[in-house]
C-alpha cells in the first residue's frame, strides 16, 4: 500500500438508524487506534524466564477521534444528541486502501473551541460499544 490522502480516513455516523450512514462534517483531521489488552499467564516454569500471554483472551476496544471546524450541520446535531441521550449507535470509520470498520460507539467527549479572530473548531472522541466489523478493500 503506498501513501494515502489524510481526508480520505473518514468517520461515517448512522443518523437514523436506517443503515445510511453520513460523513461528519467538518473534520480537518481524524485518528482511530484499535487495542487488545494482554492476559499474563507466566509461571515459575515458564521457559527461560520469558513472559507468556493468553493468545485470544482479554479485552478489545476501539477509540475514534477527530476534530474540525463546527459547521452545525445535521451530523454535528446527531453527536450531540448522541452524547446528551448515552446512546450507541452505528458508525463506519473508512480506511483508504484498507477497509471498513463498524460498529456501535459512544461519544465520551465533545469540546468546541474558538478564539475571537477565527472559526468555531470542535473535537469529538468515541469510544467502542461492541463489536466490531471489518471489511478489507478487494486487492
Amino acid at each position: 500500500m503506498g501513501a494515502q490522502n489524510g481526508k480520505d480516513l473518514l468517520i461515517k455516523v448512522d443518523l437514523t438508524g436506517d443503515g445510511q450512514f453520513e460523513t461528519m462534517a467538518g473534520l480537518r483531521a481524524t485518528r482511530v487506534s484499535f487495542n487488545a489488552e494482554s492476559v499474563d499467564v507466566t509461571t515459575l516454569e515458564s521457559q527461560g524466564g520469558w513472559r507468556e500471554l493468553l493468545g485470544g483472551a482479554g479485552v478489545k476496544s476501539a477509540a475514534i477521534s477527530g476534530s474540525g471546524v463546527f459547521k452545525d450541520a445535521s451530523t454535528d446535531e446527531r453527536a450531540r444528541q448522541i452524547f446528551f441521550d448515552g446512546e450507541t449507535p452505528e458508525f463506519q470509520v473508512i480506511i483508504p486502501d484498507f477497509g471498513t470498520v463498524e460498529g456501535r460507539f459512544q461519544v465520551t467527549s465533545i469540546e468546541y473551541a474558538g478564539s475571537h479572530d477565527g472559526e468555531a473548531t470542535y473535537e469529538v472522541a468515541l469510544a467502542s460499544a461492541g463489536a466490531l466489523s471489518f471489511v478489507p478493500v478487494p486487492v
